[in-house]
């Protein structure tokens, strides 16, 4: 394998059966993977359950595509690694590869957060995307370092919480008023593949009424889309 090839090494708060569990029972994938959205059981079957190999004894699972999970104890607790498939020959795959990338920094800092904090609890969710030249966590004052305590106005809300996870291009946070919830932003600036940028928010909420839900996502609509317009107004 190159050794260009990405790896994503996590470590979860959890015993590795729960963790091996959360990646192999798609009600547990439902409660942490990406956002809602009409397709998601049919991405999960996609992914996880579609052209995979898995060794339970050893805890490595090999997705559709060839990305490699492993979970192994680490500290008290467990350590996941994903080792993305290699570039393939493929130009119109190889195009997303970087994106796939992100989503997997996305989703694995979910399943952690939903096994270390949620375990067994139902979420809502909430995305947003489009293109853009700087990044929501910029314009949004959000720079305290991992494991900070922050106090910020979030797109009309007063909220508090801690720094979950930076990465190069990815910073999620918890959200005391959002029933100890998540938020993920990210950010990828202009480029060849990507001349406008890109960006996106994705919200996870526990415990708050369809009212409040709708609330927020109201505001975070008219905020997003007066500064982050989808790539087809773009191109």
């Amino acid at each position: 394998m190159s050794e260009e090839t990405p790896r994503i090494v996590v470590t979860v708060a959890a015993p590795v059966e729960a963790v091996w569990d959360a990646l192999r029972d798609k009600e547990k994938i439902r409660h942490w993977h990406g956002w809602e959205f009409e397709g998601l059981d049919a991405e999960i079957d996609l992914i996880y359950f579609t052209a995979f190999t898995e060794d339970s004894e050893t805890r490595t699972l090999e997705v559709q595509g060839g990305d490699r999970f492993v979970v192994e104890p680490f500290e008290g607790g467990s350590r996941i690694t994903l080792t993305r498939a290699p570039h393939a020959d493929d130009p119109e795959w190889d195009a997303y590869y970087d994106d796939i990338t992100e989503g997997w920094i996305t989703f694995i800092q979910q399943l952690r957060f939903a096994l270390e904090r949620h375990p067994s609890e139902s979420r809502r969710t909430l995305f947003y995307s489009g293109a853009g030249k700087s990044g929501p966590a910029e314009q949004l004052g959000l720079d305290a370092a991992v494991g900070a305590p922050y106090q910020a106005d979030l797109v009309g809300e007063s909220v508090t919480g801690h720094v979950w996870f930076r990465s190069e291009h990815q910073v999620g946070l918890t959200v005391d008023q959002w029933g100890d919830g998540l938020l993920v932003l990210s950010h990828i600036g202009p480029s060849d593949k990507k001349p406008a940028g890109a960006a996106m928010a994705v919200l996870t909420l526990y415990g708050l009424d369809d009212p409040t839900r709708e609330e927020i996502d109201k505001r975070w609509q008219d905020w997003w889309s007066a500064r982050y317009p989808s790539t087809e107004e773009t191109s």
